[in-house]
């Protein structure tokens, strides 16, 4: 193969694939120029003038590296991971670096042995990393356990450790996380609005990124503990725009991109990593460092040969209108055309999903499962719009407030708990889902007992969403209660049916209907969420009483 590369780059052999008269961007000195990108056995293996067969003119286009998504959960988009490279591929995505721990939450090591093999059908480059919170907390009752001892016996077929969201954990020396973080890998971090000594110990411990940044000040002064800041731009979490103040070319090389959780609705309507590039450049970030964040700075970090159009590097390449793309014509991943005029090409068939379905293991409510009332004065859950963080808001029984339970859904434990929230909105009806982070029991808030008992039993045994008013509009997720095999058309327009029929039950506007309430149980972001358990103060990590 080497010596094909050098013949290749000599003009001695035929290239696979030579991309003619491009305008190609040099991510390591910033400059545009006219050149020939030659390919050969899906590398680059040389950048000026060539020519020979297998040309293809690309004059007055330019010539990008493939983008590369630095943290992702396939899950939340609902589809497989082999649908999802259909949509994100066609947006100039050629690399992911996902964290199933959404579905592995749900199945175990038989969910990331799912999402191993339907990626394995399609050409995007998913390197998975291996989670590090099943569950995500102690107290959480999830469907499946991974041990330090798992971890260590896994670790070897991953890129790296996911995201390690219990930092309590590890401040605290807890054994068993601290035996998770294996050493000499990259370790994704989750720590919100860790700062000072806390952050320092932190980062000793060997964790090498952040994703939950909110504040410029914050960003810099983790970029100054030597870690890496993913940018995100999820559905829910919209970070960009926070963060890009404090972006400048000194520190721009130790920032990514990532979408962590985004919908197949806003990948299709607004992109990816390409949607990254636009929002970066748009709040005052120098257009070569945002396709730097988009392509190189990632492949760096995770140690990947791939984020450049340079010899040597994978021939993952996007083809597009302008160094800000907003038109992608043509996109490869190692020298193969992928996809073409925002269409995948390839064709795909999606792995058996038998043993990740019919997950939720609930039998039929009624509404007296859901009588609950509030002490006198409680502190309620005040919802934040277009955030995932939430506040505590000071509450009286027979303020107007939406009730929220969550119910255990894996092994018929019948553990059940209650909180009350402000700004939701429902006036009446309920809405129900079998996706609540990260531990993926059953959330469902409404205005009446009735309503929620029938919004709870639409999701057994399939999970999905379910919203209902005067009838049932039902989405189903039959993969793990996270996904289904529908394509990504299929899914927007009943998600979108959905949508319509919640903001119909009152909804405020600014909350997302679904996501407020998915994001509602993981009991890492702050200030207060509810779980099986009840309501939880993430400041103090600790239940609270009388709600």
């Amino acid at each position: 193969m080497l010596q094909n590369l050098i013949k290749t780059a000599l003009g001695e052999t035929d290239a696979d694939l030579i991309l003619k008269n491009g305008t190609v961007f040099d991510v390591f000195t910033g400059e545009a120029r006219t050149a020939d990108v030659v390919v050969k056995d899906g590398i680059i293996c040389g950048v000026g003038e060539y020519s020979g067969a297998n040309e293809h003119d690309v004059t007055g286009k330019y010539i990008l590296p493939g983008f590369i998504d630095a943290h992702v959960h396939i899950e939340s988009s609902m589809l497989t991971p082999a649908e999802y490279a259909r949509i994100v591929m066609a947006r100039g995505v050629t690399t992911v670096i996902a964290d199933p721990h959404e579905i592995t939450n749900v199945c175990g090591e038989m969910g990331i042995e799912f999402m191993k093999r339907d990626a394995g059908t399609v050409p995007l480059g998913v390197r998975f990393m291996l989670p590090s919170c099943v569950p995500c907390t102690p107290f959480e009752h999830a469907g499946a356990v991974l041990t330090a001892a798992d971890t260590a016996r896994l670790s070897p077929e991953f890129l790296g450790i996911a995201e390690m969201m219990n930092y309590p954990g590890v401040l605290s020396c807890d054994g068993e996380t601290l035996g998770k973080l294996i050493q000499g890998r990259p370790i994704d971090g989750h720590a919100p609005l860790l700062s000072g000594r806390e952050l320092d110990a932190y980062v000793s411990a060997g964790v090498t990124t952040d994703h939950e940044c909110s504040l410029p000040s914050e960003l810099r002064e983790k970029i100054s503990k030597g870690m890496v800041i993913m940018l995100r731009e999820g559905t829910l979490s919209k970070d960009v725009e926070k963060l890009a103040p404090g972006v400048d070319a000194r520190v721009s090389r130790r920032c990514v991109f990532c979408t962590d959780d985004r919908f197949a609705g806003e990948i299709m309507r607004e992109g990816s990593i390409d949607h990254c590039i636009r929002r970066a450049v748009e709040c005052g970030i120098d257009p070569r460092d945002a396709v730097c964040m988009a392509t190189i700075n990632a492949a760096e970090h995770y140690g990947l040969r791939t984020g450049a159009v340079a010899p040597s590097y994978a021939a993952d390449i996007v083809v597009c209108d302008a160094l800000v793309p907003t038109k992608i014509y043509e996109v490869y991943k190692d020298g193969i055309l992928a996809a073409k005029d925002g269409e995948a090409v390839f064709a795909c068939e999606s792995a058996a999903a038998g043993a990740v379905t019919d997950t939720v293991r609930l039998d039929p409510v009624t509404a007296e499962f859901f009588a609950h009332e509030p002490a006198d004065e409680f502190t309620a859950i005040e919802l934040v719009p277009r955030a995932i963080i939430t506040k505590k808001a000071h509450a009286r029984r027979g303020d107007k407030l939406t009730k929220v339970c969550v119910i255990e859904r894996h092994k018929r434990t019948g553990r059940k708990g209650f909180a009350y929230v402000t700004n939701f909105g429902i006036k009446s009806g309920a809405i129900a889902l079998s996706i609540g982070h990260d531990s993926h029991n059953v959330i469902v808030a409404g205005s009446d007992d009735a309503a929620m008992a029938r919004a709870v039993n639409a999701l057994i045994p399939r999970g999905g969403i379910a919203v209902c008013g005067d009838q049932t509009e039902y989405l189903p997720l039959e993969i793990a209660g996270l996904m289904t095999a529908a394509d990504a058309q299929t899914v927007v327009k009943t998600h979108d049916r959905l949508e319509a029929a919640a903001r119909a039950l009152g909804v405020t506007e600014g909350i997302d209907p679904f996501l407020s309430l998915a994001f509602l149980p993981l009991p890492v972001i702050p200030e207060i969420r509810v779980t099986d358990g009840g309501a939880f103060d993430v400041e103090k990590f600790r239940f609270l009483e009388n709600v």
